[in-house]
């Protein structure tokens, strides 16, 4: 960034929050407990997002403690349910009831769907992505690690169904929130300078 401009040091520090968000997998989490008022903060900064129509169709559920026991056994019945006879696993379905002891904290990110005709079904699910961006850099901010998990156990209507989502509303996925167990992993993006085109005056 030119430094021939003076840019307000607020400016800055959330381009820098932005820079270091990751993406931090299931496997490199501590058990440590999230503080509630980090995840109502979290929370917060999601329902400011922006929203067409101000429709605001996220819909979140917070998993934590031995709430997540039920949440495995429902994401092992949903592979179970979502995958083909011949395909189904016994390692995988144990993999799903054991997969929620190694995050602390799992977030629902349901959407519900609306009925104005103007606003499209994919303007909702921006928003909702925009609602989890904003908890992300939030999360980052506190020292937190998230991963927007999105495979078929944890977006089924089977799943969907036990966190009070019926169709047509829908659910894409769920959001872990943890502190990372290994150092701060380093980001990396091509030049953002190759991916714009400007057309001025």
């Amino acid at each position: 960034m030119s430094d021939s401009l003076s840019i307000p040091a607020e400016a800055r520090v959330v381009l820098e929050t932005i820079r270091a968000r990751r993406s931090i997998q299931q496997i490199y989490y501590l058990p440590d407990p999230v503080p509630q008022e980090y995840l109502e903060m979290m929370l917060e900064a999601a329902n400011w997002a922006p929203t067409h129509g101000q429709t605001e169709p996220w819909r979140f559920t917070v998993f934590a403690g031995e709430a997540r026991r039920a949440l495995g056994e429902k994401f092992a019945e949903s592979y179970r349910l979502g995958t083909p006879p011949e395909a189904f696993e016994i390692a995988k379905y144990e993999q799903q009831l054991s997969r929620v002891w190694k995050v602390p904290v799992w977030i629902a990110l349901g959407m519900q769907v609306g009925t104005n005709p103007k606003i499209p079904e994919w303007e909702e699910v921006a928003a909702v992505a925009a609602a989890v961006q904003n908890m992300q850099l939030v999360a980052r901010s506190l020292g937190l690690g998230t991963f927007w998990a999105s495979g078929m156990p944890v977006r089924h209507e089977n799943t969907a169904r036990f966190v009070g989502l019926e169709p047509p509303h829908k659910l894409l996925g769920f959001l872990m929130v943890g502190y990372p167990a290994t150092p701060w992993p380093e980001g990396k993006r091509g030049d953002w300078r190759e991916k714009v085109s400007w057309r001025l005056g």
